[in-house]
């Protein structure tokens, strides 16, 4: 099986949110972002592991940071990633350890924007790592939602720009990364909570957490519906639908959106089955 093949298949292990948008992107643009996701998820599935103490996650997500500013012309030598998770190797998914492969998916000419936002991210995750994701203000959670996914919302930007020019507003993209990325800390609140991990600011309720949410999907809304139509638009529109969904599921009661509320939402998107993807 060839090396995108293969990270087919464990992004649609990983990811059916993200695997439907991102296989209907034209290719070249479809590997970038098949790049950028699972080099994404590999530092996210290190931040969330439940087995690894704070202290080396840090040092694990700073040495990725490291190895990828180390960036070359032929990319990353065989065993340029290994060094670092030998010890842990036993403990991590394989999205996590095959990081070095996600990083050669790429055009070339994208790579290395690319390599620069996971590392950066990187970085950033192993601060809050550091603090025990400590949130206590509004700036807290502005600066950790930045950390972790309004940098994602940037760098979508750039790769539409890069494929076909398209240009959009960079500050609404910080919001529609934000937008999806509180969505998913309501969706996860109580397991958070069960792992010492809060990210409501102090005093806030689920309803503050919720308007929080709103507001950032405002400017989501507002950065999709100025994407003209093309892969942008296309890919942005799913994952903006589903958090929509979500947070109504939460505020009706509900933990999660179920399979047919899923189904629901995205096959009048895509025009077509979702079972036959």
């Amino acid at each position: 099986m060839d090396l995108y093949s293969d990270a087919l298949k464990i992004l649609k292990g990983t990811s059916r949110t993200f695997y439907i948008p991102i296989i209907r992107l034209p290719l070249g643009l479809q590997e970038a972002v098949a790049s950028a996701y699972l080099c994404f998820r590999a530092i996210d599935e290190i931040e969330d592991h439940p087995e690894l103490d704070n202290p080396t996650k840090a040092k694990l997500l700073h040495a990725i940071s490291l190895t990828l500013q180390e960036a070359r012309v032929d990319g990353f030598s065989i065993d340029a990633f290994s060094m670092g998770f030998r010890p842990y190797e036993h403990l991590l998914p394989e999205v996590s350890t095959r990081i070095r492969d996600w990083t050669l998916l790429a055009p070339g000419t994208i790579a290395p924007r690319i390599w620069d936002a996971i590392a950066a991210m990187a970085d950033r995750m192993a601060f809050w790592a550091e603090v025990n994701w400590k949130i206590e203000t509004q700036s807290d959670l502005d600066r950790y939602t930045f950390s972790v996914a309004g940098a994602v919302g940037l760098l979508l930007s750039d790769l539409w720009a890069w494929y076909d020019g398209t240009q959009t507003n960079r500050t609404l993209a910080i919001g529609f990364g934000r937008g999806l990325q509180v969505v998913n800390m309501l969706r996860n609140h109580t397991e958070d909570l069960s792992r010492g991990v809060d990210f409501f600011p102090q005093g806030w309720s689920p309803e503050d957490m919720q308007k929080y949410a709103r507001h950032n999907l405002s400017m989501a809304d507002t950065y999709t519906n100025a994407l003209p139509a093309g892969p942008a638009l296309d890919f942005c529109q799913i994952p903006l639908t589903l958090a929509y969904g979500t947070l109504q599921a939460l505020e009706n009661g509900k933990d999660k959106l179920s399979r047919s509320d899923v189904v629901a939402l995205i096959e009048p998107l895509i025009g077509m089955n979702m079972n036959a993807i």
